[in-house]
């Protein structure tokens, strides 16, 4: 049976990752968060000290892009891939809000964005892959034979995230997670490099009133066709 390559992006707290990863396991593919990738160089430049109070100094960043090693390892207890970070685990640390609020920012940085697509490239290049972040179909697997595109309200994207960030830190608000969700969405549809835009050949899939199930149903029914 061929191998094709999925490529789902769309805005965030949509459930990517989670469908992604669904996915993958369903059809036996390998798994690539790509969201993970951006978010572990966001930890490193916090870690750095390169944004501090708000503000982020980019060359150092950029100067320093060649220290920063990421690899994923399969973890059977968890039933994916997790992230390293220069060999250090960081799978968890990279899902607070503190990351959420910086992400965005790191992903705009032209360096940064080819230095993980080179990445990303080299790990799909034999396909049975499924990739999930904001311009895989746009710009890391343009010829992706699946396209999805996923969207959902700012409100109920943001509820969902607070409903995952409460369980971790009961001080987490709303009306922050809410804000993330906006600025986020302000930032990564008007970046000039690699916006995040539903590619022409993409099914769009709104989830606001889909199940987690009636989703992943309808994608893995999409796929099988693909690959038939």
């Amino acid at each position: 049976m061929k191998k094709i390559t999925i490529a789902i992006d769309g805005f965030s707290s949509t459930g990517k990752s989670t469908l992604a990863k669904s996915l993958a396991k369903s059809l036996s593919y390998v798994y690539i968060d790509t969201g993970a990738m951006y978010r572990a160089v966001t930890l490193y430049a916090m870690r750095k000290g390169f944004i501090k109070e708000g503000l982020f100094d980019k060359e150092a960043l950029i100067n320093s892009l060649h220290l920063i090693e990421l690899h994923f390892e399969y973890n059977p207890e968890r039933g994916f891939a997790e992230i390293y970070l220069n060999r250090s685990n960081v799978e968890d640390i990279i899902r607070t809000l503190e990351v959420s609020n910086f992400v965005s920012q790191i992903a705009e940085v032209p360096e940064v964005r080819r230095k993980l697509v080179e990445q990303q490239q080299n790990l799909g290049k034999s396909k049975g892959v499924v990739m999930d972040g904001r311009d895989i179909g746009t710009v890391v697997f343009p010829d992706a034979e699946l396209k999805i595109f996923m969207t959902a309200s700012p409100e109920i994207r943001a509820q969902r995230r607070f409903d995952e960030l409460i369980v971790k830190d009961e001080t987490i608000k709303f009306e922050d997670v809410f804000k993330n969700v906006v600025e986020r969405d302000k930032i990564d549809t008007t970046r000039a490099d690699s916006p995040l835009v539903m590619a022409v050949d993409a099914v769009e899939i709104d989830n606001s009133n889909l199940t987690r199930e009636e989703q992943f149903d309808l994608i893995l029914e999409l796929a099988q066709n693909k690959i038939k």
